[in-house]
């Protein structure tokens, strides 16, 4: 007889997109050609806001972490998402899973309190903007920063140590393109009742508080932009939240309806799409909702590419005299 909390399994596999074979080279294509464009974005945020003065504030200092973050995110689920693309379904290791299990639950509640926080930061730069510098010192968002992401590795730890002491039996295939929290525990061959209890009680603290805290920061800059007695620049004050909040409800509402709504009616199909679109397409969208709407970010991109170009033509210049 195997010992308790042993698993039988050592590995998994995932049969991700199997049904669509015919279209494997696409998809494989489509989601490389976002995973680029993801990591170059975000890169590009993190350099441009390290750099130019103008925008060394605690809205980008938040969008910085939030971009690194979001680079370490989609590599997580996507490079093998990708191989297994390429080739055709691919095995995971028991560990390998814990392991990835462990960074996507970690860096997606550190997003999910890093949204909320730049929400509270734009409450208080629009609701009071005299208070703001006072409020948002250095210091306090640097705080603000470590327990997002310090705070987190206590409930990536938890989950993933409390699946790792589940017994898997067999099968091994995840109807799934990653190791997800819902498809691995349905393979388990022991009890999940405590375990889905912790999930759905930590998914309710983390997703639905978070996403409660949002909505009532942007609630509160609504109701202010609209008793503005100057109507000049109302137009891109909402039209910039109303990106934002439409950004953050299909961030929260795909992710809650994975792990807080019973899903067991929903087909695997359906869930891969909704985990497609917040591991693979929110991390895309977010540098486009938060810089290059952002007026103050597009100068200083401007600026970049100029001094650049301008040393790239002192150095060629200098090559030529040179020579």
């Amino acid at each position: 007889m195997e010992p308790p909390n042993v698993s039988a399994v050592t590995e998994f596999q995932l049969l991700g997109f199997q049904n669509l074979l015919e279209w494997q080279f696409l998809l494989f294509a489509i989601f490389l050609f976002i995973y680029v464009l993801t990591v170059a974005g975000n890169v590009v945020i993190i350099a441009v806001a390290s750099h130019d003065p103008r925008l060394h504030t605690p809205m980008y200092r938040f969008l910085k972490h939030l971009s690194f973050l979001e680079v370490w995110y989609t590599s997580t689920v996507v490079p093998p998402l990708l191989a297994g693309l390429l080739a055709r379904g691919g095995a995971i290791s028991f560990p390998a899973c814990m392991a990835q299990l462990y960074f996507f639950v970690f860096f997606r509640a550190t997003e999910c309190f890093l949204l909320a926080t730049m929400a509270y930061d734009r409450y208080l730069a629009i609701c009071s903007p005299l208070h703001y510098p006072l409020l948002m010192r250095p210091e306090t968002c640097a705080k603000l920063v470590a327990v997002s992401w310090v705070a987190r590795v206590v409930t990536g730890a938890l989950l993933c140590l409390m699946i790792s002491r589940l017994n898997f039996c067999g099968p091994n295939q995840i109807d799934h393109v990653f190791g997800d929290l819902p498809p691995v525990m349905r393979l388990s061959c022991s009890s999940v009742y405590v375990t889905r209890m912790v999930i759905f009680a930590l998914s309710i603290t983390v997703l639905c508080v978070c996403f409660l805290l949002t909505l009532m920061s942007y609630g509160f800059i609504v109701a202010a932009i609209l008793r503005m007695p100057s109507a000049s620049g109302f137009p891109k004050t909402f039209s910039t939240c109303g990106s934002h909040l439409a950004m953050v409800t299909i961030y929260y509402g795909t992710m809650i309806s994975m792990h807080v709504r019973p899903n067991a009616h929903l087909s695997p199909e359906i869930n891969k799409i909704m985990s497609v679109f917040y591991t693979v397409v929110t991390p895309l969208l977010n540098p486009v909702i938060y810089s290059l709407r952002n007026k103050d970010f597009k100068e200083a991109v401007r600026k970049a590419r100029t001094e650049r170009g301008h040393v790239c033509g002192l150095r060629a210049r200098g090559g030529f005299l040179l020579r």
